[in-house]
C-alpha cells in the first residue's frame, strides 16, 4: 500500500469513525492449544521462515472433566484435520488416533494469556475488555487514523499476533455484535456501518450470540438463518423465545447500544512515544519518561492539577508488557520530580523488568489527580518550607522499597492511649491545608500541662503481676514483669481514664476504668503501668495490672 492510498483510507476511516463508534473483536480459536505449542516450540513457531520450517509435533488435543468423562475442551488445527470435535470423549479420540497428544486443561493459565494478549492491545487503544475466554473487544473509536487507517491498523494486528505465534481472526464494525459475527464466520472483514444486516443475513443462528437451547428451539421451526429471524413477526419470536432474542439482535444492526467494559480503568492523561529502535536499557527509559513528564506538566497545567498516581508501560517487542506504577503523597507536575521517582522504582524492579529484544512503546499514564495549589513564596522570593523536601524524600524511599516503607502516626479522636493515634502510609495522611495559627498575646499563658506520655506504647498491655501497694488505690511496692522483679522508688500518679462505653460491650473487661501510674525502679527505669478495674466496685472481678509502656 503506498503513502497516496494511506491516507486516502485515513480519510474515509476518519469520515467512518464521525458516524459512529468502531469496535474491532479479535477471536482467539486455538489459544489453549497455542499456549502450549510456543512453550515447547517458541513464541515464534508460526512464522518460521521458508528455509525453516515448522517443527512436526503430534495433533494436540486438551482435556477436562465433564461429569464422570473426559472429554476435549480444545484442539489444535492437526487436530482438527482429524475430524475430531469440541466435547468428544477423550476415550473416543484416542481410539480413533493413538497418536494424539493430550494435556490437561488450564483454565487460569489460558486467562493469564488472554490477559496478556489484553494488556498488548493496549497500545492501539485503552478500551479493551474480555469476551468470554478465547476473545477480546477493542473500542477503535477515534484510533485508527493514527495507524493509517481501519485496513493498515488491523493488518498490522494480524501480522503482529502471528509473529507471535496466534492464530487470529478479526472483524470490524460499528457494534460488539455485528463485529463479533464478522470475526468469528468471516474471518477478516471490515463491515461499513449500516451494512450490518446485509452482513448478518447469511449467518447461521449461532451469528447471534443467542443461547444453544434457543438455537435448537428455532431450528426445529424452520428458523435457521439470521434472515430469517429477522424477516419473522417480533411479537411471536419474544413471546416464544423470549426478550433476550431480539435484543441480541438489535444490539447487532444498531438499534439498542451495547457498551464494552474496559478491563481498566481509562487515564484521565496519558502520553507515549513509538520508538524506531527498541530500547533495553534503564537510564534509556528513564531519559523518556522525562521526555513524557515534560509533556504530561504543559496538560497538568491547563488543567490546574497534579498527578497522584501514575504508571508507566513498557510494550515490549514480542508482546509482553510491563506495568510500573508509583503514589506520590502530594500533587506532582515538575518532570525532573518525576524522573527521580521512576529512578527508585526501575531499581528496584531491575531484576524483575525482562527487556528481551527491547520496548518499542513507552506510555506513561496519570491514573489519578488532584488540585494543584501554587507554592506560596516570601517577600525574597523564596519558597515557604512546607515540608515538599520530606514528601519527595518519602516518595522516593516508597518507591524503592513500597508502600509500607514509610509511615506517619496521626491523631484520632479518642482518650484511649492505644487508639489515640493510628499509623497509616505516608500518602494517606492528612495534610494541613492552612498555616497554624499563631498564639494570642492578650491569652492567659496555659499553667495546666498535660501528663506526660512515654515515647514507646507496646502493641497490646502486657499483664504484671502486683503482689502489694501502699493502700487500695496507690502505686505498687514491687511488680513482676517477665519473670523479672522489679523494686518501686518513685510513684506518679494516678491518672484516671475512663473507658470509651459507648464502644465496649456491656461486661468487658476492657470497658474498665483504668489508672495510669508512672513508675521509676531502684536503677532509674521508669514504666508506665495502669491498674485496670477499681477495688470494691460492683463487679466482683479483682483489678488487674497491666503494663503500657516505657520512658526514654
Amino acid at each position: 500500500m503506498n503513502a497516496d492510498s494511506r491516507k486516502e483510507g485515513a480519510r474515509k476511516d476518519a469520515v467512518e469513525e464521525a458516524n459512529g463508534q468502531r469496535i474491532l473483536s479479535l477471536w482467539f480459536p486455538y489459544l489453549a492449544t497455542e499456549r502450549i505449542l510456543r512453550q515447547r516450540l517458541g513464541k515464534s513457531w508460526r512464522s518460521r521462515p521458508s528455509d525453516h520450517p515448522r517443527p512436526s509435533h503430534p495433533p494436540l488435543v486438551i482435556s477436562h472433566r465433564q461429569g464422570n468423562a473426559q472429554r476435549i475442551s480444545a484442539l489444535d488445527e492437526r487436530a482438527e484435520a482429524l475430524h475430531l470435535k469440541r466435547d468428544m470423549g477423550i476415550a473416543d479420540a484416542r481410539a480413533m488416533h493413538p497418536s494424539i497428544d493430550i494435556v490437561e486443561a488450564d483454565p487460569e493459565a489460558d486467562r493469564r494469556l488472554l490477559e496478556g494478549l489484553a494488556d498488548w492491545c493496549d497500545r492501539y487503544t485503552p478500551l479493551v475488555a474480555l469476551d468470554s475466554i478465547d476473545g477480546l473487544f477493542l473500542d477503535v473509536t477515534g484510533c485508527t487514523h493514527l495507524f493509517g487507517g481501519e485496513r493498515a491498523m488491523l493488518d498490522e494486528i494480524l501480522a503482529r499476533f502471528f509473529h507471535q505465534g496466534f492464530d487470529v481472526r478479526a472483524g470490524l464494525a460499528g457494534t460488539p455484535g455485528a463485529a463479533w459475527a464478522a470475526a468469528r464466520f468471516c474471518g477478516d472483514r471490515i463491515v461499513v456501518s449500516g451494512e450490518e444486516e446485509a452482513l448478518l443475513a447469511p449467518l447461521p443462528l449461532a451469528a447471534l450470540r443467542i443461547t444453544p437451547e434457543t438455537r435448537t428451539s428455532l431450528e426445529s421451526v424452520g428458523l435457521r438463518t439470521a434472515a430469517a429471524v429477522m424477516a419473522a413477526p417480533r411479537a411471536p419470536l419474544a413471546r416464544r423465545f423470549g426478550a433476550l432474542l431480539l435484543q441480541r439482535l438489535d444490539q447487532a444492526l444498531g438499534r439498542l447500544d451495547e457498551a464494552i467494559s474496559p478491563r481498566l480503568p481509562v487515564a484521565p492523561l496519558s502520553v507515549e512515544r513509538h520508538l524506531a529502535e527498541p530500547v533495553t536499557l534503564t537510564e534509556e527509559i528513564e531519559r523518556l519518561v522525562g521526555m513524557l513528564a515534560t509533556t504530561l506538566k504543559t496538560d497538568l497545567e491547563r488543567r490546574g492539577e497534579g498527578a497522584r498516581t501514575l504508571a508507566l508501560l513498557l510494550f515490549r517487542v514480542d508482546g509482553a508488557v510491563s506495568r510500573i506504577a508509583l503514589g506520590t503523597s502530594r500533587p506532582m507536575r515538575e518532570p525532573l520530580l518525576i524522573r527521580k521517582l521512576f529512578h527508585e522504582r526501575l531499581a528496584a524492579l531491575e531484576q524483575h523488568i525482562d527487556a528481551g529484544y527491547g520496548f518499542d512503546l513507552v506510555r506513561l499514564s496519570v491514573l489519578a489527580v488532584a488540585a494543584f495549589d501554587t507554592q506560596q513564596t516570601d517577600l525574597t522570593g523564596e519558597a515557604v518550607d512546607d515540608g515538599a523536601d520530606i514528601a519527595l524524600f518519602a516518595d522516593r524511599i516508597r518507591a524503592r522499597l513500597g508502600e509500607g516503607a514509610v509511615l506517619q502516626p496521626v491523631p484520632v479522636e479518642s482518650h484511649l492511649p492505644e487508639r489515640a493515634v493510628a499509623i497509616v502510609p505516608f500518602s494517606e495522611a492528612p495534610r494541613r491545608t492552612t498555616p497554624p495559627k499563631k498564639p494570642d498575646r492578650m491569652q492567659a499563658p496555659m499553667t495546666i500541662f498535660p501528663p506526660e506520655r512515654p515515647i514507646r506504647l507496646f502493641r497490646a498491655p502486657e499483664p504484671i503481676d502486683v503482689p502489694a501497694t501502699e493502700m487500695p488505690e496507690g502505686p505498687p511496692l514491687h511488680f513482676r514483669w517477665r519473670r523479672a522483679l522489679y523494686r518501686v522508688t518513685r510513684a506518679e500518679g494516678p491518672e484516671r481514664i475512663a473507658a470509651e462505653w459507648w464502644r465496649e460491650a456491656p461486661g468487658d473487661p476492657a470497658a474498665s476504668t483504668r489508672d495510669y501510674f508512672r513508675i521509676e525502679d531502684a536503677d532509674g527505669r521508669r514504666y508506665w503501668l495502669y491498674r485496670q478495674g477499681l477495688y470494691g466496685g460492683v463487679s466482683q472481678i479483682p483489678p488487674r495490672w497491666f503494663m503500657h509502656g516505657v520512658f526514654a
